[in-house]
């Protein structure tokens, strides 16, 4: 069982308010395998919302240039393929193509001001190369 794991991916402070930030992990799946398991994380204040980076529509990466996430706004995620707009609190899409669905959400939990994943076994570092999706 994951649910108790908590992968610390960076500090709070790493991730400016209000901001998006891009990791390339490696997940373990359910049948032992490693494979990418890109992820976005959502700062608002010490809030954090962590979401597969796919969009529903037809599974291209959200970020239209390296860790550009948000609409110009700053207050939406941005599929940048086809312009979806997603709510940064739930994932729902609100427009676009693929209105009415929603993105795949990340377990996340601030422990001891760190951003950790919960709830699923990632391959430590050492066993493959994993990391911030700017590194």
């Amino acid at each position: 069982m994951t649910d108790h794991l908590a992968y610390a991916i960076c500090a709070l402070n790493e991730i400016p308010s209000q901001r998006a930030q891009g990791f390339h992990l490696m997940i373990v799946a359910e049948d032992g395998s490693q494979r990418p398991w890109p992820i976005i994380v959502i700062r608002w204040g010490r809030q954090v919302f962590g979401y597969l980076n796919r969009c529903p529509h037809d599974g291209v990466n959200l970020d239209w240039e390296r860790n550009q996430f948000l609409d110009q706004n700053g207050t939406r995620l941005m599929c940048g393929k086809h312009g979806a707009l997603f709510e940064l609190g739930t994932g729902n899409c609100v427009e676009g193509p693929c209105k009415g669905q929603s993105l795949t959400p990340v377990a996340l939990a601030v422990l001891d001001n760190d951003i950790c994943v919960t709830g699923v076994t990632l391959v430590e570092d050492g066993e493959a190369a994993s990391g911030r999706a700017d590194a």
